[in-house]
């Protein structure tokens, strides 16, 4: 039996769409923070077949069978029992399948002795979820070609943001981000534009957190969700993630930053709203964002560490 520990991550420099080819590889250069109070908690063990648990309930999930399918294809794994749960809404916009994939693939190397390394932990946690290949890592992470596996580039201790999470909705969003992308790439006018700009949004955010500059990264971190929700929107049939309290949130961060609190938000494809802040910001940003109608919690994060097993 085998327990690992793996934080969701937020981009900050956001992905939307997948490349046409094998490897479940995004369609441009990303980058994110790894959040650590949001975990996921995997225990593998030996079977007498492939069975795998959700938050205490037994699911038929494709994605993590066809997983273990892949990873068969190359390594002997005999049948276990996954056990995975989150201290988190599930499939809500908060990064489950990030934080699932990368304690999975960290729980089996360790359970069957696979022997990878941390990069090819990632590279094979992106072949579950694209975004989980960025959750083997803590602190500012990208994931860029051509190998398209995860790359740390500044510590925790680098420039330690707090992010407070508003929490609007609970429930498992419709539409999963796979099948949002997918639908986006083959119908969204705005696609080809969002490719286009990606690297500039990238270098300039890596140049950012190189310089600890908040208000640079601020005026990126929002423009590339906003492009992000763009494509969304403009996909046929349109994919909306947002509710009146995802937008209630983030004009309350807008305010914030005009009356002096230098504050930013970023939104994935879900409700919740990531409020990114300094340290010393953190409880007045918490206080707003918890007032705000339709927020049910908040949860303030620092940056996390990597993907882990947590020893018995």
């Amino acid at each position: 039996m085998t327990h690992a520990r793996a934080h969701p991550n937020i981009a900050l420099v956001k992905y939307w769409g997948k490349q046409d080819k094998p490897g479940n590889l995004p369609a441009t250069p990303n980058l994110s923070i790894t959040l650590d109070n949001l975990a996921t908690d995997t225990v593998v063990s030996t079977h007498h077949q492939d069975e795998v648990w959700l938050n205490q309930k037994q699911v038929a999930d494709q994605k993590i069978f066809r997983f273990l399918e892949e990873l068969r294809s190359e390594f002997e794994l005999a049948p276990i029992r996954i056990e995975t749960s989150n201290n988190f809404p599930t499939g809500a916009g908060l990064a489950s399948s990030a934080s699932g994939f990368a304690a999975l693939i960290c729980a089996i190397n360790q359970h069957a002795d696979l022997g990878l390394n941390a990069d090819l932990m990632s590279d094979w946690a992106r072949r579950g979820s694209a975004s989980a290949a960025r959750s083997l890592f803590g602190g500012y992470v990208a994931l860029v070609p051509p190998l398209w596996r995860a790359q740390p580039i500044a510590p925790a201790s680098h420039w330690p943001l707090k992010t407070v999470v508003a929490i609007t909705n609970e429930t498992q969003k419709s539409i999963s981000s796979s099948e949002g992308m997918e639908r986006s790439r083959l119908t969204s006018d705005f696609y080809t534009p969002w490719l286009r700009g990606a690297g500039d949004d990238f270098a300039a955010a890596f140049d950012a957190i190189n310089n600890k500059d908040f208000a640079a990264l601020a005026e990126i971190a929002e423009l590339s969700c906003l492009k992000m929700h763009s494509v969304m929107l403009t996909s046929l049939p349109t994919l909306s993630y947002w509710n009146p309290a995802t937008l209630a949130c983030m004009d309350a961060v807008r305010e914030l930053r005009n009356q002096g609190t230098p504050v930013f938000f970023t939104v994935d494809a879900g409700p919740q709203v990531k409020a990114v802040c300094e340290p010393q910001h953190e409880t007045r940003v918490s206080e707003v964002l918890t007032q705000v109608p339709g927020v049910i919690r908040t949860i303030t994060c620092g940056l996390g560490n990597a993907a882990h097993i947590v020893e018995p």
